[in-house]
């Protein structure tokens, strides 16, 4: 009995099924349909060039081991595309898979139709040149500064710049298109976008590179309406290698500038070209954006930066002294880093109005001008207290190491401690009681229950221990 496409591909899926999660099934593998059997070959059809480049860079393996199973060993797989433009008439075009190429899927060559119509035979102006020059050449508007060598990896960020790395070793070509870095402000999005737009310009120097913040963006488009060549402006974005926009935020609610965006998007994105899009939300947070463009923020990796953890703030702190050549006090750096805990930005600025104070006032840098000038620093900022700054003064109150707090000792005057520096995050931190357990000595939450009524207990019973308690919020609030 002849065999038909349909039941071969829904066999296939019973093998898949079984060898991945469910969500992922959902995403990648619910919306393929089959299109025709001929032979030992299978023609599926995939949403987008995105899809397809994302099952072969993860789903080789699996993808080759069931379309032998099924299909025997010269059973093999092509796909058919479906043009992403929604003004689009053409037909889908194919992806041919020849059994010589590599790995199951191999490097397709891709019949894909060119629209010849996409650009302009004149002179493109540049919307980054002052009118009446005739510099055309595209300048990257990257600052050297802010380069992968510059910047500290730690647990908070180490997805987003591994997978900018990977993007900026081969732009237009990896699964992460666009790459989308979303985090509060002040957390590196903008440095990691510059980073790998230097990446990109150090290993491929003919592509053209340009970074763009959103309000420019939006200005340039305000110009190009009132100059009546709005054309000129979209082919401009158009002939870009590398587009890092940052800030995307700022497009909400500017509806034709998201529109103006939307084709730049769209032909960027068939082209090969790469998408680097930073903004202070994720996808699904933002407001004010058209559904089809979000959607589109979503096809690539949405990436976050988070919070950076103590050694991470420490680490920064010595980076910044090393390229300065500046030697500092490790507990001065140390008082720095758990001082300033939400923002890397305000972290630096610290650094930088401590050294100064210490220049101009002819004092050398020592714990107590830390604390003097960086505890006024911090009162005028939107510092945010953390289990680790409490932590260190509960540990400074007291005289003790912050490592003794986290140890597994019984002594009355670190269980004490450890008790107060629960007591203290329960009651300034939003964090989960198993989340402040973790933190001190690894603890579960009914003991950080215990703690706190513990503490509560003492408060009303002891006099000495209520003026510790009291003078501990003070420091903690200053």
């Amino acid at each position: 009995m002849k065999r038909d496409h349909h039941g071969v591909w829904e066999n296939c899926l019973k093998i898949i099924k079984d060898n991945i999660n469910y969500q992922s099934y959902k995403t990648w593998f619910s919306p393929i349909k089959p299109v025709k059997l001929d032979d030992s070959v299978l023609t599926i059809q995939v949403p987008s060039q995105f899809f397809y480049e994302w099952l072969e860079e993860h789903y080789i393996n699996l993808l080759k081991k069931t379309i032998k199973n099924e299909l025997g060993p010269l059973g093999r797989l092509e796909y058919s595309i479906i043009m992403e433009s929604p003004n689009d008439t053409r037909n889908p075009y194919t992806i041919q898979i020849p059994a010589s190429n590599r790995g199951a899927l191999g490097n397709p060559s891709v019949n894909m139709p060119i629209d010849l119509n996409r650009g302009s035979s004149k002179e493109i102006p540049n919307p980054f040149v002052i009118p009446g020059l005739r510099k055309i050449k595209v300048h990257s508007q990257l600052n050297e500064a802010y380069s992968f060598d510059s910047f500290v990896e730690g647990d908070c960020n180490r997805l987003a710049r591994s997978a900018g790395y990977a993007v900026a070793t081969n732009p237009g070509k990896t699964a992460f298109n666009p790459i989308f870095i979303y985090s509060a402000t002040g957390l590196g999005k903008t440095h990691l976008a510059h980073a790998i737009g230097i990446q990109v310009k150090n290993n491929f120097p003919d592509k053209t590179v340009l970074y763009v913040t959103a309000e420019q963006f939006i200005q340039q488009f305000i110009d190009a309406v009132k100059n009546n060549n709005q054309n000129d402006f979209i082919h401009f974005y158009q002939m870009i290698d590398v587009l890092l926009m940052d800030d995307i935020q700022f497009l909400s609610g500017k509806e034709k500038t998201q529109d103006v965006f939307f084709h730049i998007f769209n032909h960027l994105h068939q082209n090969g070209k790469q998408l680097v899009i930073t903004s202070d939300k994720a996808p699904v947070e933002m407001k004010g954006i058209e559904p089809r463009l979000l959607s589109r923020f979503k096809w690539g990796l949405a990436a976050d930066l988070q919070i950076p953890d103590l050694e991470t703030r420490i680490a920064i702190l010595q980076k910044h002294l090393y390229k300065d050549g500046i030697e500092m006090p490790a507990d001065v750096i140390e008082y720095l880093a758990y001082s300033i805990a939400t923002n890397v930005r305000e972290l630096e600025g610290a650094l930088i109005s401590l050294m100064a104070h210490s220049s101009l006032n002819k004092k050398a840098i020592t714990l107590e001008l830390a604390r003097q000038m960086i505890d006024k620093f911090v009162k005028n900022t939107s510092k945010e207290i953390s289990i680790d700054y409490i932590q260190k003064v509960v540990c400074d109150f007291f005289s003790i190491h912050v490592d003794h707090l986290n140890s597994k000792t019984r002594k009355r005057e670190i269980v004490q401690a450890r008790q107060l520096a629960m007591f203290f995050s329960k009651k300034h931190t939003k964090s989960s009681l198993a989340t402040i357990g973790l933190h001190c000595g690894n603890k579960d939450h009914a003991t950080v229950l215990h703690a706190c009524r513990t503490v509560n207990n003492l408060i009303e019973t002891d006099k000495q221990f209520r003026n510790y308690v009291e003078e501990i919020e003070k420091k903690i609030k200053i």
